[in-house]
């Protein structure tokens, strides 16, 4: 790969990171701003174009320029518009089209549901990957036999709590408490539970009284010292005609029904006051005017309550009300609706926080019902509105890692009295990701950036991913090559694989299947060999496997 030349667009950290990680493996990278500059950087004699930017505008006019100017180089563009992704995708040539929420958005949602598995296709075979604390001490190939470990979490008796070690030899000794990832078949391993949760059923009394305390809640305070004064005119007005009315003079409902008429300015005619004393005329007069000044207000207080921006507020907060061991999701991004959809599709109930109330993703979150409570996620006020202290989970997913590690420090302590409940935090730095989980303490810190930029990379680089996951706080990768004559994977045994990479299984040119092959096995050309490891050593290994000359038939999909 030495020698390549590589187009990357974007200024973000995505970018950022595709164009670092290419230069580590020797290509040559030019990093552009916008589409004017493509001709500039050598479309022409470009190997691939990653548009990797955060505007789906500039990533779509970048792609289709570099398309015209050459059809043969890859280009790998980074769209979140669904539409605009799959009409690029129809006929795009070589290349991908991606979407960052699609790639890191089922590792949000595994954290939510403190799922421990993890399940990746790689053509016609699933693989699992299952994580567990270690209830004894003993070596890896006494407790999980021929299964092959993916990485190994040392826990508070190792020398250095929480460092990762990638692919360990399987007689590695792990000690109580070490957090132990292996990776297998789907029948080797127990696949994740994607039933769908059955909801919580709530009682009769129990949507009583949330209805109740929505309506104290939204309506306007002064709402109720208006109907205060009203009913407090209606029991004089009352009283006093129930005592004071006369020929013939009236019972309790009489004057109840008279006063009420008379405040509602509805008069039917079966009563009147033309009869009465001068002093119960003129009363007359004063209850008519205090009437129609009092019923108007208290049509505005209603008006305000059905009619004005006040209801756009209140109807999330008053449909969290009806939920029960909810998911909390911070931030309705493009990365947040697809969170928030994914935990509403597998049957939780899921509340979102979003500070802008123009937000372009709040239809969407409409349609799939889920209630959005406008407000900012850093206050307590607002966290309370959310009903975090019922919550199941909370996912810190806004585009500011500032606001998301203070958000997932004010929501831990709101739930520091309800161990278990997972606080994940998208951090976009991974060194900031890796301080912030070693400083705080926080358990499920995740970067889309190192979820979603191995896609990115090898897509550039012509090789192809199945899928990304993070053990600790380490990313780690699951692909596959074929294996083209003369390329240094050809003829390779596996004892002389680098130690940071496993194979898992190698597929022969006539179909056999070898899982989890011995030291001893060897690579030949022709095999599709499938591994997983960290994704830069993974990266590294899958580009062996490609000819010097004419580029290598891709992996199976």
């Amino acid at each position: 790969m030495v020698g390549s030349h590589t187009i990357v667009s974007g200024g973000d950290a995505l970018a950022m990171r595709i164009a670092e990680e290419l230069r580590g493996a020797g290509i040559t990278v030019t990093v552009i701003d916008g589409p004017d500059q493509l001709t500039a950087a050598g479309v022409h004699t470009a190997t691939a174009v990653v548009c990797a930017g955060p505007d789906d505008a500039d990533n779509l006019e970048i792609a289709l320029l570099a398309r015209r100017f050459s059809p043969a180089v890859r280009v790998v563009a980074r769209l979140a518009n669904t539409v605009l992704r799959e009409a690029m995708a129809v006929g795009n040539g070589p290349g991908a089209v991606l979407d960052v929420a699609d790639l890191a958005a089922p590792s949000v949602v595994e954290r939510c549901l403190a799922r421990t598995t993890h399940t990746i296709a790689a053509g016609d075979l699933h693989f699992v990957v299952s994580g567990e604390a270690m209830p004894r001490a003993g070596t890896l190939r006494e407790i999980y036999g021929d299964l092959a470990p993916v990485a190994v979490v040392l826990g508070d008796r190792g020398s250095t709590p929480g460092a990762v070690v990638a692919c360990p030899g399987r007689d590695l000794h792990v000690d109580e408490g070490d957090w132990v990832a292996m990776i297998g078949t789907a029948g080797q391993l127990d696949e994740p539970d994607t039933t769908v949760a059955a909801r919580p059923r709530r009682s009769p009394m129990t949507r009583v009284m949330n209805a109740a305390r929505a309506f104290r809640e939204d309506v306007n305070p002064n709402f109720y010292r208006a109907l205060s004064v009203s009913m407090s005119l209606l029991a004089f007005s009352t009283i006093l005609l129930w005592f004071s009315y006369d020929r013939p003079g009236m019972s309790f409902v009489d004057a109840l029904y008279f006063s009420t008429e008379t405040i509602a300015t509805v008069g039917y005619g079966d009563f009147s006051f033309s009869d009465q004393p001068t002093w119960l005329r003129l009363f007359s007069i004063v209850l008519m005017f205090a009437g129609i000044t009092t019923t108007a207000v208290l049509m505005a207080f209603v008006a305000d309550l059905l009619l004005s921006r006040r209801l756009a507020y209140s109807a999330g907060r008053r449909k969290v009300r009806e939920l029960q061991r909810h998911m909390i999701v911070v931030g309705l991004g493009s990365f947040g609706i697809r969170v928030a959809s994914d935990l509403k599709a597998a049957g939780h109930d899921v509340a979102v926080i979003e500070l802008n109330d123009e937000n372009r993703y709040l239809s969407a979150a409409a349609d799939r019902g889920i209630p959005v409570i406008f407000g900012d996620a850093t206050l307590p006020s607002t966290l309370e509105a959310a009903r975090i202290d019922d919550a199941r989970a909370v996912a810190v997913l806004t585009d500011a890692d500032v606001v998301n590690i203070e958000t997932a420090i004010v929501s831990r302590e709101r739930l520091k009295d309800r161990h278990g409940v997972p606080v994940v935090l998208r951090v976009f730095d991974r060194a900031l990701g890796a301080a912030v989980a070693h400083r705080f303490g926080f358990d499920n810190v995740l970067s889309t950036v190192e979820l979603a930029a191995p896609w990115f990379i090898g897509a550039a680089l012509g090789l192809t991913v199945f899928g990304t996951f993070s053990v600790g706080q380490a990313s780690f990768m699951v692909g596959g090559v074929r294996v083209d004559p003369g390329s240094e994977l050809d003829g390779i045994r596996m004892a002389e694989l680098s130690t940071q990479t496993r194979v898992i299984a190698i597929v022969g040119s006539d179909g056999t299947r070898v899982l989890h092959p011995r030291r001893d096995s060897q690579l030949r050309a022709g095999d599709t060999a499938y591994l997983v490891g960290p994704y830069r050593e993974l990266l590294a290994t899958l580009s062996k496997g490609r000819g010097r000359s004419p580029a290598g038939a891709p992996v199976p999909s």
